[in-house]
């Protein structure tokens, strides 16, 4: 009776774990259907100011995290971005988070509120394509740190390699005033 019994529960065993809710996850690349960073406008002068759009696309029933959260007990739960501080283009003023964050408590951590992107977001960027910028292709390394998450699980965070670039043409213009004391201040190559 003994060996039927455990026959029974190795074989319900069995069953649950070949069960899709116990299956692989689904890898990095299946859940990160888009991520892309690109310069708008794709062409500029030097002294311009430029957009740099961080676009993250996921697959459905994941999400992800603005990179900062105001509740501490949080602030684990973010996203980070690392621009290059030298090189043809400054990145200048703040990071703007997607739009519309969704917002959810986890109790059993003692978090009342904490935003979420389900599917992901598009983060932006200001930089200024430096004056002294010669005409041609410039482009900027930009490390994104993301942490993806399901109803259930997170992965360990994932470091990603961006790259964005910039086609500059054209004669020198003035650096906008809000962004000229930045510019100036930045280490050079």
């Amino acid at each position: 009776m003994i060996n039927r019994f455990t026959y029974t529960l190795a074989a319900i065993a069995l069953s649950l774990l070949a069960s899709p809710a116990f299956g692989d996850p689904p890898s990095i690349k299946e859940i990160l259907k888009k991520v892309e960073a690109k310069f708008e406008p794709e062409n500029a002068k030097p002294g311009q100011t430029v957009t740099l759009k961080v676009t993250v696309q996921l697959l459905d029933g994941w999400h992800t995290y603005p990179t900062f959260q105001e509740e501490k007990g949080a602030r684990s739960q973010t996203n980070k971005f690392t621009f290059p501080s030298d090189g043809a283009i400054v990145f200048v003023g703040e990071l703007n988070e997607p739009a519309n964050p969704k917002e959810k408590s986890e109790p059993v951590l003692g978090i009342e509120k904490m935003h979420y992107y389900p599917g992901g977001g598009v983060w932006t960027q200001k930089a200024v394509v430096r004056p002294t910028t010669a005409a041609g292709t410039v482009s900027s390394k930009i490390k994104f740190r993301i942490l993806l998450c399901d109803k259930e699980n997170c992965l360990p965070p994932k470091a990603l390699d961006l790259e964005a670039t910039l086609n500059v043409a054209g004669d020198a213009v003035a650096v906008d005033p809000a962004f000229k004391n930045e510019v100036d201040k930045a280490p050079k190559k």
